[in-house]
């Protein structure tokens, strides 16, 4: 069977304009390009790997029927992370997981010993409880802002500060 080969090297103007006119190979390429870094943010979002496999594909489905939308305002992976994320928290159905917290919390880096490892940090996040880990992840690792998570989850920006101050707190524990 004859294949067409397309550069993987194509920009991303390039790749969404084929990917708009329907060229599937195109479409490969873009999900071939996104889909590790995209996997990870559900999964580590979800910590769960079969829901997180169903939340990125969900994701790309809405990627290719909205990519007639996306303008160049940010990178395609932003957008692409965007939908990912909204779709991991559908499917994790937040409500109800976030823990009431002092909203004045202070929030103070978390000084963790010098001999830590990657693995041994995300063993400790997977242990959080769901809405500490979510907000946490959103905000420390993901940089999204409180104001920007709470639009997210529809928690309030305090709560989002909350959490992710709760999840240092237990993260300072259960690392040291």
């Amino acid at each position: 069977m004859f294949r067409l080969a397309i550069p993987t090297d194509l920009s991303e103007h390039e790749l969404v304009d084929r990917c708009r006119a329907n060229d599937r190979i195109a479409q490969r390429l873009l999900f071939e390009r996104y889909k590790r870094a995209m996997f990870s943010t559900a999964y580590r979002i979800i910590n769960d790997y079969d829901h997180a496999s169903d939340a990125l594909q969900d994701a790309f489905v809405e990627v290719f029927r909205n990519l007639d939308q996306f303008a160049f305002r940010s990178t395609l992976g932003a957008w692409i992370k965007t939908i990912v994320v909204r779709q991991t928290l559908r499917k994790q159905q937040l409500e109800g997981r976030f823990l009431p917290l002092d909203e004045h919390v202070h929030d103070y880096p978390a000084p963790f010993r010098d001999t830590l490892t990657g693995d041994e940090l995300d063993a400790a996040i997977r242990t959080l409880p769901d809405g500490a880990r979510t907000v946490f992840l959103l905000t420390e690792v993901e940089g999204y802002t409180h104001k920007e998570v709470a639009d997210l989850l529809s928690i309030t920006e305090g709560t989002s500060k909350s959490q992710t101050s709760y999840a240092k707190k237990l993260l300072r524990q259960r690392l040291s």
